[in-house]
């Protein structure tokens, strides 16, 4: 896991390189995915190797779809879980870099580096792993504009510059790749003297952003229209942690944020269409961008302008038709709305858009 910012990284490195041994070492639930997954994730997770799974400490699952042949980034890899994950769904000809501050993770993920190579049936390696922080990805001589995607796992929030997170991955992406990140969230801004607690921090909990002041900076540094894509509510048991959070509640949600240039404010109607084709591996019958948008393979989807481009302009588009442009408006898209993690009222739209 990578952060950075004085006792911030240190804390980084000595809570995740020597206090937590393994995921049962943790005090909340925040830093776990939960058991349910598709079968897909459960596949590929079988080819991982032990001593890697028992060092994962992410609160979500960073599998986005079509990555035959992507070049993905992991922030703060870790041991490498997700990096050995993703590495089987991209392929020989795909590659996978992770990066992380913390030397213990570090070093578990390039022991079996070599393990996940001859698991996996390659011929040459498709992961890499570097040292660095996130906060600091122009310092890495990573090229800009050179990858497809790139995902994260419970690791921004232990950051304290995660504006300059956002901004450094911008750069380091494709026209048209996205980040697909989970992380945690929280329903209030938080005392910012809480990230000095190494407990707090340690757990994800005390560098929370508060969901609103994500969005504000995402489409900030460039990242228009965050969609949400998934969302759980964390539970805090430990009565002591518990009481130093106050009434704050918690959230693990799973965002794509699209790195597509002029994407408009709202969702505005242009009366345009989509047809999944069904051609997404694994994704025969339906294709989910986010929580509002669950595309059933052959039926006309009426999408608004924003979604229309982020399935035109992204890897996505050979998998779909498209029909309609932007000559003529219809103003706002009908249920048009900021969604914030676990709104209770939200459900998965069958057509329509946010």
């Amino acid at each position: 896991m990578g952060g950075s910012g004085g006792v911030t990284i240190e804390n980084v490195r000595t809570y995740y390189g020597e206090i937590l041994q393994g995921s049962e070492s943790l005090k909340t639930n925040a830093c776990c995915t939960p058991d349910a997954m598709p079968a897909l994730a459960k596949s590929a997770l079988a080819n991982v190797h032990d001593a890697v799974l028992a060092r994962y400490y992410g609160c979500g699952l960073v599998l986005p779809e079509a990555l035959e042949g992507a070049r993905i980034l992991d922030l703060g890899c870790g041991a490498g879980r997700d990096v050995f994950l993703l590495a089987q769904l991209v392929g020989e000809r795909g590659h996978v870099t992770g990066i992380d501050a913390t030397p213990g993770q570090l070093a578990v993920a390039r022991a079996h580096e070599d393990w996940h190579r001859t698991r996996f049936g390659y011929q040459n390696a498709n992961t890499a792993f570097l040292d660095g922080e996130i906060e600091r990805l122009g310092e890495r001589g990573l090229r800009p504009q050179s990858f497809d995607i790139i995902v994260s796992n419970c690791v921004i929030n232990l950051c304290r510059d995660k504006r300059a997170v956002l901004a450094g991955a911008r750069t380091l992406l494709k026209p048209g790749g996205e980040i697909y990140f989970a992380d945690i969230y929280a329903d209030r801004r938080l005392p910012s003297g809480l990230m000095d607690d190494p407990v707090l921090h340690g757990e994800c909990l005390a560098g929370a952003l508060y969901w609103n002041d994500f969005q504000t900076m995402a489409k900030a540094v460039g990242f228009g229209d965050p969609r949400l894509v998934a969302d759980r509510e964390v539970t805090v048991e430990d009565a002591a942690i518990r009481e130093r959070l106050g009434a704050a509640r918690f959230f693990s949600a799973t965002y794509r944020l699209f790195n597509i240039e002029g994407l408009e404010p709202a969702c505005e109607d242009y009366g345009q269409a989509v047809i999944y084709k069904g051609t997404i591996p694994h994704h025969a019958h339906a294709f989910t961008l986010d929580k509002h948008h669950a595309i059933e393979t052959g039926k006309v989807f009426p999408v608004c302008g924003n979604t229309f481009r982020m399935l035109n302009e992204s890897r996505l588009a050979p998998h779909f038709e498209f029909i309609g442009d932007t000559s003529r408006h219809f103003g706002i898209f009908a249920g048009c709305g900021t969604m914030m993690p676990y709104d209770e009222a939200a459900t998965t739209a069958s057509s329509g858009c946010c």
